[in-house]
This record gives structure tokens, C-alpha cells and sequence, in this order.
């Protein structure tokens, strides 16, 4: 069995470590998970930025933590999002149309399994997205 790699997003996740006690990317052997990302900046502060912009950094965060631990979002097999809602009853279409337009940019043809959750709250009060996903190695090559 192989020996658990921890890692560490150059930047925010050195921040996270210092202050929270844990690290972005763990990988097994081709198998690697991630920590909830948001769309925080390298210095973990957020910037006034839409919707839209908050996915989009969240998905460049997540991509961000993959390369740290080898790996890409062409390996990406499953991908949990959780929102604060911007709709009563639904996650809003907001939301899934910009998770799904940087599914299409960053994934292409390859489909990862995908859930959606509409939670209250978040880990920071600024947070709208956070991010999961599982990644094998490889698999987007084959």
C-alpha cells in the first residue's frame, strides 16, 4: 500500500495550515483528494467580486491544489460543490450555470460524477462556493 502524501497550495494553503491545523491535497499512490477550496486569493482574503468571479476563482484554487499534489483537473472523477443559495427552495441558477461553464472550460469531454449541495453557511462568512473533488492520476489519459 502506498504511504499518504500530504499537500500544501502554494500560498493560501501555508496560511491554512499555520492557522486551521490542515492541509489541501492528500494523494495515495494515483488517487488524490482536496480540501474544500473557495475563492479566496493567494493571501486568503476575498475580493469584491461577483458571483461568477468567486466560482471561477474557487475552480482556479481547485486547480491550483491538483498541480501541488500532481495532478489535473483532467483526472477529476468527482467533484462536490456546496453553495449558499441565491434562490429559496434551489441553489439558483447562478450558481449552476457557472459551475457548469467551468466544468466545460477546464474538463472539456472528460465528465467527472458531480454533486451539488445548497448548505446555510460556509467555513468563512465571505464564502458563496467551496469546492471538493477526487482525482486519479492518469485517468483523464485513458
Amino acid at each position: 500500500m502506498s504511504k499518504p502524501e500530504f499537500f500544501d497550495t502554494p500560498g493560501y494553503g501555508e496560511i491554512l495550515r499555520a492557522h486551521y491545523s490542515y492541509s489541501q491535497a492528500l494523494r495515495i499512490g494515483d488517487r488524490v483528494e482536496i480540501s474544500g477550496q473557495g475563492g479566496w486569493e493567494d493571501d486568503q482574503t476575498f475580493t469584491d467580486q461577483s458571483l461568477e468571479q468567486e466560482i471561477d476563482k474557487a475552480f482556479d484554487n481547485v486547480e491550483k491544489t491538483l498541480v501541488a499534489a500532481g495532478a489535473t483537473w483532467h483526472d477529476v472523477v468527482n467533484v462536490h460543490t456546496y453553495h449558499v443559495p441565491t434562490r429559496d427552495g434551489a441553489i439558483g441558477d447562478d450558481h449552476m450555470e457557472a459551475v457548469v461553464s467551468q466544468f466545460r472550460k477546464r474538463a472539456g469531454g472528460h465528465l467527472p460524477l458531480w454533486t451539488a449541495l445548497g448548505v446555510r453557511a460556509l467555513g468563512l462568512p465571505e464564502m458563496r462556493i467551496e469546492i471538493t473533488v477526487v482525482a486519479i492520476v492518469g485517468a483523464g489519459s485513458k
